[in-house]
């Protein structure tokens, strides 16, 4: 339901946007625990999505990498300007945004992206973002659904998230933006982060990857797999510890990736819980927790990942233990209060 809502969505989007320069969205890409059949909540489940962006006629979008001292990589979104005298001469109604005069561009077309959801010369997130919620708003509108179900836009900075209800019936649903890097499954996106950044920073998304990474493993698996059902069940557990759900998640991929998949019948359930508990248990002890993507050479090679991620160097999600012993400490009691429950 929440797939083809985004659809209907998409395609009012591309119809109401086709004469303008903002981004174009794309078809919304299904992410996160909901999608990829783990979701350790039984209610108020939030569907995330995805929504790539692609820049309008005239203009292309540059990923520019940040070297600022941040655990997760982070890019800028250039913004340039194309010339377009040729798609003119060829009949096309367009002028040219570098070869026309300003007073003509103004009085006969839109704005270009620089000058509406740009901050300088780089897409800005915030921006983009409350863009997205005027759509959404006025799309609404002109869908089906609105005569029956009612649509509650949460406030949010970093995503549009709106609450959906029908008689009894609810969930959350949360559309996230990102820019494609080059063909691949890896995206910046539009995240929310423990630390403030500025409205022109994009973070790393690996999302995509690891929700084809799942749909990749359901194909091999015995029908009775019972590796959602395990992830499901610890990061249950782990509302109540201080592990990160990811951190679970990549403990499990790890696994996923080695553990042939015949041997994930319901009836080994026990003996992989077991496995994920050792193997977060010998990450904390060496204090080591390699990024499932990154530096990965066993990685599904069906999931596109940008050409530097197969040979760049391992990245290691419990590198703030290796410094911190207070960090390693309290985690260590948080493992064990883990076996407890």
């Amino acid at each position: 339901m929440v797939t083809d809502l985004m659809d209907k969505l998409t395609h009012i989007f591309g119809q109401g946007l086709s004469n303008s320069f903002y981004p174009v969205p794309q078809q919304a890409i299904g992410v996160g625990g909901a999608f990829e059949g783990w979701s350790p909540h039984a209610e108020d489940v939030v569907y995330c999505v995805l929504v790539p962006l692609s820049p309008p006629p005239g203009h292309a979008f540059h990923l520019e990498l940040n070297t600022a001292g941040m655990r997760q990589r982070n890019f800028s979104v250039h913004m340039e300007l194309l010339c377009t005298c040729m798609r003119e001469q060829l009949g096309e109604n367009m002028l040219c945004f570098l070869h026309h005069p300003e007073v003509e561009l103004r009085r006969k077309q839109d704005p270009s992206l620089l000058h509406t959801l740009c901050t300088g010369s780089y897409l800005d997130v915030e921006k983009t973002v409350h863009w997205f919620y005027r759509l959404v708003r006025v799309a609404w509108l002109l869908l089906p659904q609105s005569c029956h179900c009612h649509l509650m836009l949460q406030p949010s900075s970093l995503s549009c998230t709106f609450h959906l209800s029908k008689d009894k019936e609810s969930f959350m649903v949360e559309m996230m933006f990102g820019v494609r890097q080059g063909d691949s499954d890896i995206f910046v996106g539009s995240q929310h982060t423990e630390v403030v950044i500025p409205s022109t920073t994009w973070l790393e998304t690996y999302a995509v990857a690891e929700a084809k990474f799942f749909r990749h493993i359901s194909r091999q698996a015995p029908h009775d797999s019972g590796h959602c059902k395990c992830l499901q069940l610890l990061t249950h557990i782990l509302m109540s510890v201080g592990f990160s759900g990811y951190t679970l998640k990549t403990v499990v991929m790890h696994l996923l990736n080695t553990v042939p998949p015949t041997w994930w019948h319901r009836r080994d359930f026990w003996q992989r819980l077991v496995d994920i508990l050792k193997y977060l248990h010998c990450s904390l002890e060496t204090k080591r927790l390699n990024h499932i993507n990154i530096g990965n050479e066993r990685f599904p090679m069906e999931i596109s990942l940008p050409s530097d991620f197969h040979v760049a160097e391992q990245f290691n999600l419990f590198q703030h233990l290796v410094s911190n012993l207070d960090a390693h400490l309290k985690a260590r009691h948080e493992y064990i209060h883990l076996l407890h429950r």
